[in-house]
């Protein structure tokens, strides 16, 4: 739509409020609001803010930003605020000379997806997002005890899941299925593919929607990789293809498996700098004590057709169909912040295809079941066990710091490291219950 198409809309709707939304580098939601009478200069200026407040932007020397509406985003909020209607708008952030901000997680995705572009390739990705549903954002007290796809009476979550997948659907995302995942208060909704921009859009909005609406039930919905120990973690696992124009370029009806070269290269690659990859895919602390052995997430750089313990699974659900054709990444989670985490994992698929490096024998026997020996028969790396040693890979990546920019690479790094600094000199109650009266 076009300025006057919103604008006409906005009236026509009483639409009080006009939402601003973007995302720091952790991938944080932030946003502010304009009345409709702002709304000619926020289209064609944007709107001023001071950048020195939120993560990983601009030093206070340098802090004057600005958000420029993205006018595809345009969509308005399925709910009242105080009986007050309100529509959002994804934006773009710039530098007051008009040029675009290095430090704009957006941006960063943008220029990978161009480069994808300029070799030919439209990059899609579907992502999985796991999440849990509990009585309190203080402790995590189960709503349900339901395990995977059951239904109700089982699922006290199922119902509370049709009132986000219908705001999804209302704000033009389309939405697959959704179903209880293995754990307890585990769900998972389903969105339909798209390309990358899009979607890190949409998993912004979904993670927005899904969290306020339980809100609105007197539930706390959270993407938090591991809550509860003992039981499977939250996962966003990630489908991924490139296209080009209309064909599907990993599609390759005369391979075994129905994969084209190209599609064996991207692999390769997202095997080659999945070390390197991690922290951003996973960012947090609590992210490593989902990517343990035992709870259906990938701890081995591998990859397999069946094999869901493997890193890199093919999914086979509709064999000869070209366009289903896509390869499953399944370490991240739905933490991470969409935008950079999309951009890291398509730059390593795309040096795998410059590189055109080798795709090694796929793996299908269950990895979590070999020792150290056999692993290291079949040469099979781990991924890194905490944050501090996933701090230590990435910053030598020259991959990661090319795909995120200068800026966003060296503030992420630096947030990282307070954070593991915070978390070990932190006393948690494990060591005061273990080591307080035996030691």
């Amino acid at each position: 739509m076009n300025k006057q198409e919103i604008k006409a809309i906005v009236k026509k709707q009483g639409i009080q409020y006009l939402q601003f939304w973007f995302t720091d580098v952790l991938g944080n939601l932030k946003s502010f609001t304009i009345t409709p009478g702002e709304l000619d200069e926020a289209i064609e200026e944007g709107m001023g803010f001071d950048g020195s407040s939120i993560q990983g932007f601009a030093r206070i020397e340098e802090s004057d930003l600005i958000a420029k509406p993205d006018l595809s985003t345009f969509q308005l909020i399925p709910w009242s605020y105080n009986g007050r209607k309100a529509a959002r708008f994804i934006c773009d952030i710039y530098k007051p000379n008009g040029e675009p901000y290095q430090g704009d997680p957006r941006y960063a995705l943008k220029k990978i997806t161009k480069q994808a572009a300029q070799n030919g390739y439209t990059f899609f990705t579907g992502p999985e997002l796991e999440y849990f549903y509990f009585a309190s954002n203080k402790k995590p007290l189960l709503v349900d005890q339901a395990g995977y796809f059951d239904g109700a009476p089982l699922d006290l979550g199922e119902t509370v899941r049709e009132k986000p997948i219908s705001a999804l659907q209302q704000m033009g995302i389309y939405v697959e299925y959704s179903h209880h995942e293995v754990a307890q208060s585990q769900h998972e909704i389903d969105l339909r593919y798209d390309q990358g921009l899009e979607m890190a859009d949409k998993v912004m909005t979904y993670r927005f929607v899904v969290k306020e609406i339980a809100r609105q039930n007197e539930l706390y919905a959270t993407f938090m990789p591991k809550p509860i120990s003992g039981i499977n973690g939250s996962g966003m696992h990630c489908h991924q293809s490139l296209f080009k124009g209309k064909q599907n370029a990993f599609f390759s009806k005369s391979d075994p498996r129905q994969l084209s070269s190209t599609a064996k290269n991207y692999i390769a690659g997202l095997l080659k700098y999945a070390q390197e990859i991690t922290l951003v895919l996973n960012q947090w602390v609590n992210s490593y004590k989902r990517l343990v052995p035992g709870y259906e997430a990938p701890v081995y750089v591998s990859w397999g057709q069946k094999n869901r313990s493997a890193l890199v699974r093919v999914p086979n659900y509709k064999p000869n169909k070209p366009n289903a054709c896509r390869i499953e990444l399944r370490s991240p989670d739905p933490a991470a912040n969409p935008y950079l985490a999309f951009c890291v994992m398509l730059a390593a698929g795309l040096k795998g295809i410059k590189d055109k490096e080798k795709l090694a024998g796929p793996i299908e026997e269950n990895i979590y079941n070999m020792n150290e020996e056999q692993r290291g028969q079949l040469k099979i790396k781990s991924l890194p066990g905490s944050l501090y040693e996933a701090i230590t890979l990435t910053e030598k990546s020259s991959l990661v710091k090319d795909a995120l920019g200068d800026h966003i690479f060296k503030k992420f790094i630096a947030n990282k490291k307070i954070e593991w600094d915070d978390f070990r000199m932190h006393v948690s109650q494990y060591e005061i219950d273990r080591y307080l009266e035996l030691l």
